[in-house]
This record gives C-alpha cells, structure tokens and sequence, in this order.
C-alpha cells in the first residue's frame, strides 16, 4: 500500500477539498485513498500563529502543495521553510490573478525554483497526488529497524496505548521491541494500521496507527520517537557548522534563545558557543538544550528564532 504525505500550505481548510478530515490539532490531517493506494494531506492549522505547526506539517512530509494568494510576509516564510527542509518536489498554485514572473524572484537559488506552477483544479491535483504516491515506493533502507516520532497518543479500551506517526526512515514490522527515545522505556509493538487496514509491516513515508505494550500514556509524548535503530543519537547537546537563511540580518550570538526542529521535536535550546570567523552566515555554533533531541547521524536540524517577527526561520545545522 504505497503512500505519498503531502504538506498542505494555503489557506485553511483547503486540504478539504482534496481528502477527509481525519486526526485534528495544531496540523490537521487528510486522508485520500484509491484501491491500495493512500495519500495523507497535512495542514498547519495553527499556522502563523505557531511556527512550530507549520514544521511540523512540512517535515512529515514527502511532497508540498504551496498555495499562493498573494505575496506577503508569510509567504516568504514558507519559502524559507521549505528550502532549509530541503523539501525538493513540490507544486505551486498562484491564485489572485498572480503570475508566475511576480513569485519567480522570491523562489531563485531556493529548492521551490524547480515548482511546477499548476492550476487551483482540486480534481487534477487530486489525481496528480495519487499517481505520485502510486509510482513511488517507500524507502525502506535496511529492514532490520525503523523509527517513528509520534505525533499523537492515547489509550483504547481493549486495545491498549496507540500512536500516530508516520515512519521516518527504515521498516517497522509488527511485534517490533521499540525504545522510546529519549527515555529508557521498551515498547511491544502489538499491531500496525495503516489507513485503517491492518498490516505487518511499514516503512518510511507510511502513516500509520501502532498499537503498543508495555507503556502507558504519561510514558510517552510529542516527539518522542519509537525506533529499534541503534544508531539514534539522543543528546541535550548539538554541534556543527550552520548555514543561515540568504535573508538573516546579522550574525548569531552566544545566550539567544533558539528552537531545534526535528522530525516531531520543536525543542528550545540555547546558542552556548559560535564562532563567526569567515562567512558569518556559516558559523560553527555548540546549542544546549534542556530535553534531548532525537535525530539518526547525518541529520539535517531546522534552526527558529520566535522573537524574529517576520523573520522567524534562521537556518540549518547538521550536527557532528
């Protein structure tokens, strides 16, 4: 059962016309299917208010579908977003009567420069969606471990602790023992859903629905991923070169106050060293933070300043 997660940008509601309403919070997620084939739409519901609602949506996701009214602020943070996520595929709706050589400027050296523009045609991008999640399959990597944040938990009678995520690299199988990083808690994997269909197995880029054994509720929370992977890196701890966005005005400095985003995690954490030397726009910066982080080696990071006002996404880091 191939699957395609695509990350909804536009206005609120709009992933309605394209899937049903399913799981809703500060993303809201929709569900298209069509025989074994699914996609999963997300919307950042809360989304400019909360930044974090609008990572969250694009770095669950394989795809992204921007919808452009009109060119502000918000827009321009989207762009930024996606680019640091390196978000590489993607379609552009511009609506308003705004023409492509009005957004062309703003997306130049970003990853949404290679955007096809397509027409607000709920139908064909319906299709078009399914047809990619139908051609691609899932990256599974080495079958033996898989990791899957969580999105969101909660108990079911009968059935026990379930977990909604998507799985973010790898193959999951059912009656997998899961770590639930950053703790030392062990989880059974009872069964695998996905799409409301039981299954034994899923990897990367699958939504799925994990009945578990042996947690409970307060064991778990946002962010905290399951995973047999014994390469997962949990620390309070990141270092690395970054790279700022082309837009940032000045170079960091050591005591602000920053957000790591990762998979499900949007962690506050606190710049302990940079060094400027060279390009300042590429410092080696140390961040501490108070809750570990979760990431697999060669991670790419997301970097946020909430005090930026316009201005919010700062950069990456690919932590060493």
């Amino acid at each position: 059962m191939p699957n395609l997660t695509v990350a909804v940008i536009g206005p609120e509601g709009y992933a309605g016309h394209l899937g049903k309403k399913g799981t809703v919070s500060d993303i809201t997620f929709y569900n298209q299917k069509r025989d074994d084939v699914t996609v999963t739409y997300i919307e950042p519901s809360r989304y400019p208010e909360k930044l974090s609602s609008l990572f969250f949506s694009i770095s669950m996701a394989g795809m992204a579908l921007l919808i452009v009214d009109e060119i502000t602020p918000v827009f321009g943070e989207c762009v930024l977003m996606l680019d640091m996520a390196g978000m590489k595929k993607g379609i552009l709706v511009l609506r308003n009567y705004l023409d492509p050589g009005q957004v062309a400027p703003l997306l130049k050296g970003t990853v949404l420069e290679q955007y096809p523009v397509m027409a607000d045609d709920h139908a064909t991008l319906r299709e078009l969606f399914l047809d990619e999640a139908a051609k691609g399959t899932a990256q599974a990597g080495d079958s033996k471990w898989g990791s899957v944040p969580v999105d969101h938990h909660f108990p079911v009678k009968g059935v026990g602790i379930v977990v909604l995520g998507s799985v973010a690299e790898g193959t999951i199988h059912a009656h997998d023992q899961m770590k639930v990083h950053p703790t030392s808690k062990v989880a059974h994997l009872r069964s695998i859903q996905k799409h409301d269909d039981d299954v034994t197995e899923a990897s990367s880029g699958d939504r799925v629905g994990l009945a578990l054994k042996g947690v409970e509720v307060e064991d778990l929370d946002r962010g905290y991923v399951l995973s047999n992977n014994p390469a997962l890196v949990s620390s309070k701890i990141v270092s690395g070169r970054a790279e700022l966005v082309r837009y940032w005005p000045a170079p960091l400095k050591e005591q602000m106050i920053v957000y790591l985003g990762h998979w499900m995690q949007f962690i506050p954490a606190r710049i302990a060293f940079v060094n400027n030397a060279g390009d300042w726009k590429k410092p080696e910066i140390t961040l501490k933070s108070e809750k570990d982080i979760v990431y697999p080696p060669g991670a790419t990071i997301l970097i946020h300043y909430l005090e930026g006002g316009k201005l919010r996404v700062v950069g990456r880091i690919n932590p060493v």
